[in-house]
């Protein structure tokens, strides 16, 4: 073996390039956070060949002093940190200080600045193999402008791993909406090939913000949505989520950003996908454009050199924050109509969808349902226990039978019940999902409301109901268990039996109690009644590993869940089962008065509407 020797600083900032430049969107990325880092509030983006021949930015920010140029190409240089209390608190969205020499080692870079106290714009750019910087002067306005061009021109071999030209432009351009969507005071321009892709102005209203995002991302994602809006514990959620019935076949809508920093954490995408799972189809993903607030000290976002990742202090808190407040949101969501003649930024933050059929839906997106008035307000809301005036009180299952009866049979109390009667022309109180005029094939009740033909799918949105209620009758009657007549002996890692031990009010709260034997053994004593038929020992297991990596778990409440769905799909009304009129409006109310009616427990869409233009243009009425 050779003897022990320094490498030279291009050879190592080539390797430090390896973490920080994969392709031309990695570039953009670290220079467009320079940009928005100085200040800019106008950036431009040009690129040609996908970025690998060219890739110019142009920022219209502070600028950088003369006697700066050359050290801000040298490694680990960087004016967003100076002591470890800067770094435990970042505010910046760079600060490692690696960015530009990282990309002057693999391309050929000048960089043209003028800071806004200099009379002159200057110029630096490295060459030779020890790179060397060359200042000279410039003209330029105030600001910066980075040109990159020939990317791996010096290392072939990595040269070979780039796309095609089409693959890295998608990748830059989606680098672009990621860092668009996370700051919406600053206006970006997007150029490739000389072709002008975004020109995106600044959006201070909440109606400029929500035309970026359909800019950006779709037109039906916005109509679609629900906005987010809260705040506990020193924590800040904002942004929108889509509605489960715009789902996507892939994760390719999914944004999520802490203090500004568009991040992919594992914490994060398994909160999401609690809040959704009830109400999500099976192998579809939720979209979401979501920025969480918090104190810079509570997360440490020095955990990678591209920083896509996050570290927070208090993982759990997080967790349990973003699931219990997306989880509301989805769940207070209920089906109503707009005021005639009102739009969206008329309903102080309402949020309008048009119908989209299954046929006519893009590639990846699910059907959706009708139009919706969210108000992001909780004054606004439409809680569970609220009534509105044209419904009757939902009945009570709880009371009504016990948990596993028949719930098809609580459809015959429906008829005798005092229920709104189907009136002789629309109104203003009409309920939004109107009176029931038929049904269809014994399937589908066909209903009137104000905006035109509503289609439920009775036995769908039935088995959501029982479901719901179902959920209700079990958590108020507590967890009833029962203790094993010969305990489970389990052999866990020590980690685990740590975790166990100090989780134990958790899983007693659950109705489970486990007690330590041995440094990594655990003995299961009692279980939930509700699941002495499932598979226990691999149930506890699997939660104490979510516990360890997320600080919580569902996977009890999940099962119990699985089983209560299977009592209200097989308790629910069948199809071919005739329902009178005044049976058929029951149902309507009660959806109306139910969580997450939107979907069935599996996912799928409960209802939909064709609104009158809809079927004038079926029938060219007007034309």
């Amino acid at each position: 073996m050779s003897r022990i020797h320094l490498l030279s600083p291009r050879l190592a900032n080539q390797i430090a390039a390896g973490e920080v430049v994969e392709r031309p969107a990695n570039i953009v990325k670290e220079l467009v956070e320079n940009a928005l880092d100085a200040g800019a509030r106008h950036i431009d983006i040009e690129a040609e060949q996908g970025g690998i021949k060219l890739l110019r930015i142009r920022d219209d920010g502070c600028g950088i002093d003369k006697d700066d140029l050359a050290l801000s190409l040298s490694r680990h240089a960087t004016s967003k940190i100076t002591t470890l209390d800067d770094l435990e608190a970042v505010g910046s969205l760079g600060f490692r200080g690696e960015a530009l020499a990282s990309i002057s080692s693999v391309t050929r870079l000048t960089l043209t600045s003028h800071e806004q106290s200099a009379d002159t714009a200057w110029q630096v750019s490295a060459e030779g193999r020890d790179m060397v910087a060359n200042v000279s002067p410039a003209a330029h306005p105030v600001g910066t402008t980075v040109e990159v061009r020939d990317l791996f021109f010096n290392t072939p071999a990595r040269r070979k791993f780039l796309r095609t030209e089409k693959t890295e432009f998608s990748h830059l351009e989606e680098y672009v909406k990621r860092l668009a969507l996370s700051r919406y005071d600053v206006a970006f321009s997007l150029r490739h090939n000389q072709r002008t892709i975004h020109s995106l102005r600044p959006a201070a209203r909440p109606i400029d913000r929500e035309k970026r995002v359909a800019a950006l991302l779709s037109p039906q994602f916005i109509d679609s949505s629900v906005h987010i809006d809260a705040e506990a514990a020193g924590l800040a959620l904002q942004g929108w989520v889509g509605l489960p019935t715009f789902s996507r076949s892939q994760g390719d809508m999914q944004y999520f950003f802490v203090n500004g920093r568009v991040v992919r954490d594992k914490l994060v995408v398994h909160a999401i996908k609690q809040a959704y799972r009830d109400v999500l189809y099976h192998g579809r993903h939720p979209a979401f454009v979501l920025y969480l607030s918090l104190d810079p000290k509570l997360v440490d976002v020095n955990v990678h050199p591209t920083k896509h990742e996050v570290r927070f202090r208090d993982g759990r808190l997080v967790h349990d924050f973003l699931f219990r407040t997306l989880h509301k949101a989805l769940g207070d969501v209920r089906p109503d109509n707009q005021p005639n003649g009102s739009s969206p930024s008329e309903l102080a933050g309402g949020l309008t969808s048009s119908v989209m059929p299954v046929s006519g839906a893009a590639a990846g997106e699910f059907s959706e349902q009708t139009r919706l008035d969210w108000q992001p307000n909780q004054q606004a809301r439409l809680s569970s226990s609220a009534t509105p005036p044209w419904s009757s009180a939902p009945s009570n299952f709880a009371n009504q039978a016990p948990a596993r009866a028949d719930i098809a049979e609580q459809m015959n109390v429906y008829g005798a019940m005092n229920r709104t009667a189907l009136p002789e022309s629309p109104s203003a109180d009409m309920p939004p999902l109107g009176f029931a005029i038929a049904q269809l094939h014994g399937i589908y009740i066909l209903a009137q409301n104000a905006g035109g033909l509503v289609v439920v799918d009775m036995h769908a949105a039935h088995e959501r109901i029982t479901y719901e209620r179902l959920k209700i009758a079990v958590d108020q009657q507590g967890v009833q268990s029962q203790p094993l007549l010969v305990p489970v002996n389990l052999s866990v890692s020590e980690r685990e039996a740590d975790t166990a031990e100090q989780f134990a009010e958790e899983f007693r709260s659950l109705g489970v109690e486990l007690a330590r034997v041995g440094p990594e053994s655990l003995l299961v004593r009692q279980i939930p009644v509700l699941l002495q038929q499932a598979e226990v020992p691999q149930l506890i297991t699997d939660m104490l590993g979510d516990l360890i990596e997320h600080g919580s778990s569902d996977r009890f409440l999940a099962h119990r869940n699985e089983l209560l769905g299977t009592m209200a799909c097989h308790g629910s009304v069948r199809a071919n089962r005739r329902l009178t009129i005044p049976e058929m409006n029951g149902l309507l109310r009660d959806m109306e008065a139910t969580e997450r009616s939107g979907q069935c427990n599996h996912g799928r869409p409960t209802w939909t509407q064709m609104t009158m233009p809809e079927l004038d243009k079926l029938f060219l009425r007007g034309r």
